[in-house]
């Protein structure tokens, strides 16, 4: 059954995003509108680090609080979760930690991925002899029968994103977990334009490992990501870094080393934790965290989904060379822009697209240019009057041109 989200409630979250004020805001896929309950966290914190009263136990606390919203928005278990400094980071940290072997390699579809998903494992590959097999992408899409067909027996991982962030598209990650699953292939996905806004669920979609970061679709700031690994995977592995926080003394202090010649790794992917947390940003995110579940992730992604399919139409209806085509395919809280994806990651296309970009920039539109689309995207915080001002925006400047042209 199809959520149906309360667009009452939505519209009333609008005045917790100060940002909204200023006109459409279409770029959470670079980075958010902060949350208003997540700022309130972060000025709490930095009152107390200006007061000296802060509260170490309670700051962990906090951090265990967090790392189990994240495991229920993502429908894992907290023992699955690990804190990182970002996407990169988290993934770097699983692909390090696999016993590789030689004659093993990681499928992927390089010119669709984000360098976060790319470098960490031909860093591995340096290192290990492994091989990386990229497979070309298909119409802006990362091609699911392309990837399992490139799977042979020395295949370790596939690593995907589950919505690039350019063009946008959305992948069949159910599909796709199933069939690693069957042939034994771990299945490792970037989150960052997803988690937050689409409903995720790791054990059903079959996932092994997943990295995203707070500064997008989870409402908070830079410096924080999350990592999870299948708890029976994260058992069989050995952290690169090894800290107080990835290892088992029980009740004794931080500061005990124990027998350290003895430790034992904590389970799951908390052996991953390393070092002291980041403390202001955990609890920022945290309170976006019980935002989302609030709402509930199926409502959440509807609600934008709706508003992205809508934006869509609008803009092919104007004409515009819409990536996906008519009502955004499979539901993204991307919409892109433009006649062809290419290479440079901050090129705004051709010189029509160009000056559609700066003609929107000029009159405060918020969003990106990437890979030569213009690049909008969505969250809880947008609404129809967002959409229309941009519309309206479009119309005016194709008017404009027409009468230019005419003048000619």
């Amino acid at each position: 059954m199809t959520a149906s989200p309360d667009l009452q409630r939505f519209a009333a979250l609008r005045s917790q995003f100060p940002g909204t004020k200023a006109g459409p805001y279409l770029d959470t896929s670079a980075r958010c509108l902060l949350y208003g309950g997540a700022r309130a966290q972060f000025d709490a914190y930095l009152d107390h680090n200006g007061t000296g009263t802060i509260d170490k136990a309670a700051m962990f606390a906090a951090v265990e609080k967090t790392r189990g919203l994240f495991a229920r928005l993502v429908g894992a278990e907290a023992d699955e979760i690990a804190f990182t400094r970002n996407v990169t980071d988290a993934i770097a940290t699983f692909a390090a930690a696999l016993p590789w072997k030689a004659g093993e390699n990681v499928v992927l579809c390089e010119s669709i991925e984000h360098p976060a998903n790319i470098f960490p494992w031909y860093g591995v590959a340096k290192r290990t002899g492994i091989t990386i097999k990229s497979v070309a992408g298909k119409d802006g899409h990362i091609p699911v029968e392309s990837i399992l067909g490139a799977i042979d027996a020395g295949t370790r991982v596939v690593a995907v994103s589950s919505v690039s962030f350019a063009p946008g598209f959305r992948l069949a990650l159910g599909e796709l977990g199933a069939a690693c699953r069957q042939r034994g292939v771990l299945l490792v996905v970037d989150g960052a334009q997803s988690v937050g806004v689409l409903e995720i669920d790791v054990k059903a979609m079959k996932i092994d490992a997943l990295a995203t970061s707070s500064q997008k679709y989870l409402m908070g700031v830079y410096g924080l990501g999350f990592l999870y690994v299948r708890e029976d995977l994260a058992d069989t592995l050995d952290p690169v870094f090894l800290s107080r926080f990835s290892v088992d003394l029980g009740d004794a202090h931080e500061g005990s080393a124990g027998d350290a010649s003895a430790y034992v790794l904590l389970k799951g992917a908390r052996r991953f934790d390393c070092g002291n947390y980041n403390y202001p940003a955990t609890v920022a995110v945290g309170a976006s965290l019980e935002l989302l579940l609030d709402l509930g992730p199926k409502n959440v992604e509807a609600y934008v989904c709706s508003l992205t399919r809508d934006f869509a139409d609008r803009l092919m209806d104007l004409g515009l060379p819409v990536q996906g085509g008519r009502s955004n395919r499979a539901g993204s809280p991307i919409v892109t822009v433009g006649r062809e994806i290419s290479t440079d990651h901050d090129a705004k296309g051709d010189r029509e697209m160009t000056a559609l970009h700066d003609f929107l920039v000029a009159n405060g539109v918020r969003f990106s240019a990437r890979r030569g689309l213009l690049r909008f995207s969505f969250h809880l915080y947008n609404n129809r009057d967002d959409i229309e001002r941009v519309v309206d925006l479009v119309a005016k400047w194709q008017a404009s041109r027409q009468a230019a042209r005419a003048a000619d």
